[in-house]
């Protein structure tokens, strides 16, 4: 994490307007809603944009297999050190199947011998995307596997997280009291 505390408070029930309990209810009704959205709904205009652009990342429309697309988000929140990110899709990649190897794996890259050759090309692509913004030629043809609209959905599922991050990063959402925080991204 690399705020003690958030910039951005998450709303409290007595807090909320009728406007941020109409954009929460759309996606929550009663039930339990997670500081992100908490402090995103500050701004209700913008998190019902958010929600329905994330709704489609995490959607079966996303053409990546729900493991896969959680490899990417999970990579894509480590390489931003999104200690918040981290935990909450840890807990979504193992129930799309990842294992407790392969989750440690993510942290290790692309060489790590855990991963099959497309699992590799996936993270490497993620790695040169949260670096320069682009996937060279080399990584694009080890990508063949995919079809154009996964390798077109990774390249989103990249950007998506990588937008989620950096508002968790720069907000300091704080980790919600079900989820624990990774030691490899304390700061």
């Amino acid at each position: 994490m690399r705020l003690k505390s958030p910039r951005i408070a998450p709303l409290a029930d007595a807090d909320m307007n009728a406007d941020h309990r109409e954009a929460l209810a759309a996606q929550f009704g009663r039930g339990n809603v997670y500081n992100i959205f908490r402090t995103l709904a500050r701004a209700p205009d913008a998190y019902r944009a958010f929600m329905r652009w994330g709704g489609y990342i995490l959607s079966d429309k996303n053409s990546l297999a729900p493991r896969e697309r959680e490899i990417v988000i999970l990579r894509t929140g480590y390489n931003w050190k999104s200690g918040y990110e981290w935990a909450q899709h840890v807990r979504i990649g193992k129930q799309c199947g990842l294992t407790d190897v392969e989750i440690q794996a993510i942290k290790e890259g692309p060489l790590s011998p855990d991963w099959s050759p497309i699992d590799s090309a996936m993270i490497r692509a993620t790695d040169e995307l949260t670096s320069d913004g682009f996937i060279t030629d080399r990584t694009w043809a080890e990508l063949a596997p995919l079809t154009e609209k996964q390798r077109m959905d990774l390249v989103m599922t990249v950007g998506q997280y990588t937008q989620v991050s950096m508002m968790l990063n720069s907000f300091g959402i704080q980790l919600d009291d079900d989820l624990t925080l990774d030691p490899d991204l304390a700061k």
